[in-house]
């Protein structure tokens, strides 16, 4: 008897190629035609999405769990304090069970290690809703929605202000698959861990001291939170550090003159950003977050189908 084949994880944004992606747009553009023009499309149906929470979220949950309704299918929501997970059981034993109660898991949690652990002992794919060292699912429909603006992004020039976090991590893993530059701009102290970013090369990036200087000539300018979840402690330290890399309107001008601005949100306004910049005609952040929605159906449809052509709807084997 032939063993299932192993099935695809979505662990960081290097996980697909620079064609799968390809893909991946086309079909996240073909679903949200069909979500807009309120049509019906199930190829999920009668499939669980079981959703792990051990950092808290609004859009990550929202997204997977609206998602995996509009695809016909039910999404089920574990907070690992209320399950054995929260109690000591191994992360193996939780990816064995898990695993053969429902068709895809999404696991949003701290170390990078951990998913790892889980997706080694899971039956089915295992997608990363954001952990300390990535964010891929962020930068899927970040850089969906610049080619929603803009069209392609090879050779285009991003830039990236503030803390060298998760969400930059995958921004350089992103620029090396689709072959565009970033512009990090971070302050002393909070570089780019080449090691911890999973980037082996500079070919795509470059640092810069002076933020200015980084946004200067840019497509696309993007920040995060100064204090991400797991760094609260530093809070006060943190805005003292990074009170000269608010993304403001003097960064903006400094960026092409029809350059695009990002937040993953929650932002706060007054910090990492001008609430002049994030609320002004540049910003494409509520784009952003609604096509967090769009590509996460894309990309789930993509793990448990394969390729999906148009509607042609293939049954996934459990």
């Amino acid at each position: 008897m032939k063993a299932p084949a192993a099935p695809r994880h979505y662990l960081q944004f290097k996980d697909l190629s620079r064609g799968e992606y390809e893909h991946l747009f086309a079909r996240t553009r073909w679903i949200k035609e069909k979500f807009k023009r309120y049509e019906r499309y199930w190829p999920l149906e009668d499939r669980t999405l079981a959703m792990i929470f051990e950092k808290p979220s609004t859009r990550t949950r929202l997204s997977f769990e609206a998602g995996m309704h509009q695809l016909g299918g039910t999404a089920i929501y574990l907070y690992t304090r209320d399950t054995q997970l929260g109690r000591g059981e191994p992360v193996e034993d939780a990816g064995q069970v898990i695993s053969r109660m429902c068709d895809i898991v999404m696991i949003r949690t701290f170390e990078q290690e951990i998913i790892e652990r889980f997706a080694a002992n899971s039956r089915v794919p295992v997608i990363n809703g954001l952990t300390n060292e990535y964010h891929p699912c962020q930068v899927l429909a970040d850089v969906y929605t610049y080619v929603e603006h803009r069209g392609p992004i090879k050779g285009k020039t991003v830039a990236w202000i503030g803390d060298s976090n998760n969400v930059c991590n995958t921004w350089l893993q992103a620029a090396a698959v689709f072959d565009f530059n970033v512009h990090v701009s971070t302050p002393p102290g909070y570089e780019v861990e080449p090691e911890r970013a999973g980037v082996y090369n500079d070919d795509n990036y470059e640092s810069f001291a002076d933020p200015i200087e980084a946004a200067r000539g840019a497509d696309l300018v993007t920040t995060d939170v100064w204090t991400s979840m797991g760094f609260e402690a530093e809070n006060e330290e943190r805005k003292r550090d990074f009170e000269d890399w608010q993304v403001d309107g003097e960064m903006m001008r400094a960026a092409k003159k029809d350059a695009l601005f990002m937040h993953c949100l929650p932002a706060h306004r007054g910090e990492e950003v001008d609430g002049a910049v994030i609320d002004g005609p540049q910003s494409v952040v509520w784009d952003e977050a609604e096509n967090r929605l769009h590509t996460q159906k894309a990309l789930m449809e993509f793990l448990l189908l394969g390729k999906v052509t148009k509607g042609k709807k293939k049954k996934a084997k459990r």
